[in-house]
């Protein structure tokens, strides 16, 4: 089993940065892809973006591409999302979620991400 605790939330104005963490604990997720999905008030859940077993891989959803960055250290078990030049529809629930296995694709479908955390809230203001 794996527990997944985001942290690193807040509120910000338009243009600001954060960063997102997720620590992962029992048995590793450090062995499997990794992602932030999102979810704003009254709509459905989105996925943000996914991080290869190693690190060394990455995807992003359009609308945040270039913007946000996810990185992993599996060394600390942690999962990161920094987040620049925040926009008002950036707000939202940010989830860290982790598969089981490692096969890259489907990468956006919640359904494929075993184990999630209870999310952290980011408002970001106009």
């Amino acid at each position: 089993q794996v527990q997944l605790v985001e942290s690193g939330g807040g509120l910000v104005q338009a243009g600001a940065s954060l960063k997102l963490s997720c620590v992962s604990s029992g048995d590793t997720s450090s062995g499997y892809i990794m992602g932030w999905f999102r979810q704003a008030a009254g709509k459905e859940l989105e996925f943000v973006a996914a991080i290869s077993r190693s690190g060394t891989v990455d995807t992003y959803a359009n609308s945040v591409s270039g913007r946000f960055a996810i990185s992993r250290d599996n060394a600390q078990k942690k999962l990161y999302l920094q987040m620049n030049s925040l926009k008002p529809e950036d707000t939202a629930a940010y989830y860290c979620a982790s598969r089981s296995y490692n096969t890259w694709s489907r990468l956006g479908e919640a359904s494929t991400y075993a184990y999630w955390g209870q999310g952290t809230q980011v408002t970001v203001s106009s």
